[in-house]
């Protein structure tokens, strides 16, 4: 069964009909072509699908395209004006929090909803929050350091 959606993906409008079981991930990759958005377990344990819907970090595995019908919903390849990185991903690149970067994407938005409800983490509240964003490459050590630095940038943790 296919359902009408419409939906505001990196500031730009899309309504198609979709599948009613079509998972956003899919519609994301396969649809609209984003594949800054990846699949990596299917199971929403690893966030390497994590995208913003209304600015709130989402795992796209787990959350159906009908699901965000008039939403705002903004991938890895949105989150900072053509050319440019967003403060985040700046501090990912600077401290060394990537290296494959499969998990990046993911990882970011993971930040970017800890750094919305909490401007000033500790290396504590950092790792907590990162919890349920796996990474195979990094150690997470850098990664922390690069959330830390993110704060910082952002105007929080010094």
């Amino acid at each position: 069964m296919n359902v009408a959606v419409s939906l505001t993906v990196n500031g730009q409008r899309h309504d198609r009909e979709v599948d009613a079981r079509q998972l956003l991930v899919h519609f994301l990759r396969d649809t609209l072509g984003l594949t800054g958005t990846k699949v990596g377990c299917d199971t929403s344990q690893c966030g390497s699908c994590t995208v913003l819907v209304d600015g709130v970090a989402v795992k796209a595995c787990t959350c159906l395209t009908a699901q965000v019908d008039g939403a705002q919903v903004t991938t890895i390849e949105g989150l900072a004006a053509p050319g440019t990185l967003h403060p985040i991903q700046e501090a990912f690149w600077n401290k060394h929090g990537l290296q494959c970067g499969f998990c990046t994407p993911g990882m970011v938005f993971a930040t970017h909803e800890l750094l919305r409800q909490n401007p000033r983490p500790t290396p504590e509240q950092i790792r907590h929050g990162l919890e349920g964003n796996l990474c195979r490459c990094t150690g997470y050590q850098n990664i922390v350091r690069a959330v830390q630095a993110a704060a910082e940038a952002m105007g929080g943790a010094k």
